[in-house]
């Protein structure tokens, strides 16, 4: 642990320098691509800096997975094999009803369209 002190003095401006560099990112994409094609405002690099943290509140999430998302897969393959074909034609049906179903309809003239 003791040689890893030089991470304290490194991490808190590489954090300020990479959040600095994705706000700009953001604001100059924003404010080349979105005001011309659909008549947006212009926004702020703290506008920039709001954004980028909304998409990570609503796509990103916070974390809590510890970069393993596959825990949850594997628990579900787990808990699917366990289940019997009624509880599975079950669950089925209540993700048809949640989802819709995905699979394509069937021709009625049996030719691809």
């Amino acid at each position: 642990m003791r040689k890893k002190w030089w991470i304290f003095l490194v991490a808190p401006p590489a954090i300020v320098l990479f959040t600095w560099i994705f706000g700009e990112v953001v604001m100059h994409l924003w404010n080349w691509l979105l005001p011309p094609l659909f008549g947006w405002h212009q926004v702020t690099f703290w506008q920039a800096l709001g954004l980028l943290i909304l998409c990570r509140i609503l796509f990103g999430g916070f974390g809590g997975h510890g970069g393993d998302r596959s825990g949850s897969r594997r628990f579900m393959g787990k808990r699917w094999e366990r289940m019997t074909p009624e509880e599975r034609e079950k669950f089925r049906e209540r993700m048809r009803a949640r989802c819709g179903d995905f699979r394509e309809p069937p021709s009625e003239t049996g030719a691809p369209a």
